[in-house]
């Protein structure tokens, strides 16, 4: 899905918040968050479960307006879900093109789900397709506007492994086809994910991020060549030895 914030950054910034909080009830969540994310950066958020991750996602993609602080994001958001969230009575191809204006929506779409290689689907039923075709659907739906920022939030977790992997491939192939005006924050649980795919990764911790690195490793990435980091991240979500 997208939506479009009025608010604007530099152009050498897609995101940033200062100050952001985010309370429900007595319950803190966001408290005092300071985050930029570049122009075309690839971005990876970790936290334990709780942390506020999806949060600051709904906030990013103007979700959720309780929050305070300052939240400014350039251009139009585009949103993946760990559920492709996909309507069952529309066919895949009216599925993207939902909420289009211009000439020719449906021809936008078409190049959308051509770059998702799904475009042999495009007529097919959402019920009828496949967990990794549903989620390519549901890129091809956020990035057909063209989005300043692109949130993923964990869009792979219910992906088997060899799928997974494919849909690794399509991010980084479709994020360096658009990274000139395109920057992604991915949230997800898994490490070796992040590592894989950002440039840089951050940890969300008592409502801040407590801490963050870069990922100077070309890619492709073998995670074998990143295990001091790899085990400092682990360290940092509370990960003990034994259980790495």
């Amino acid at each position: 899905m997208a939506t479009s914030l009025p608010t604007r950054v530099a152009a050498a910034h897609t995101a940033r918040t200062r100050g952001l909080s985010r309370a429900f009830g007595e319950r803190r969540i966001l408290d005092g968050l300071d985050l930029d994310i570049e122009r075309g950066e690839f971005v990876a958020l970790l936290g334990r479960s709780g942390s506020g991750k999806s949060t600051l996602l709904r906030a990013l993609a103007g979700l959720d307006r309780d929050t305070t602080g300052e939240l400014t994001v350039e251009g139009t958001v585009g949103v993946a879900f760990q559920e492709p969230r996909l309507l069952p009575w529309k066919r895949v191809i009216d599925n993207i093109a939902l909420g289009l204006t211009g000439p020719d929506p449906r021809a936008k779409a078409v190049g959308a789900l051509e770059e998702v290689g799904l475009s042999a689907l495009a007529t097919a039923w959402p019920l009828t397709l496949s967990g990794g075709e549903a989620q390519r659907a549901s890129l091809a739906r956020a990035l057909v506007r063209e989005p300043g920022l692109l949130l993923l939030d964990e869009p792979f977790s219910a992906l088997d492994a060899l799928t997974r992997i494919t849909m690794h491939r399509l991010v980084l192939d479709l994020w360096k086809r658009h990274s000139e005006h395109t920057s992604v924050l991915l949230v997800t649980h898994d490490v070796d994910e992040a590592l894989i795919l950002a440039d840089r990764v951050l940890v969300l911790g008592q409502g801040r991020i407590a801490y963050e690195s870069r990922v100077e490793t070309g890619r492709p990435r073998q995670i074998a060549d990143l295990i001091h980091l790899r085990a400092e991240l682990l360290e940092q979500l509370g990960v003990e030895e034994g259980n790495r």
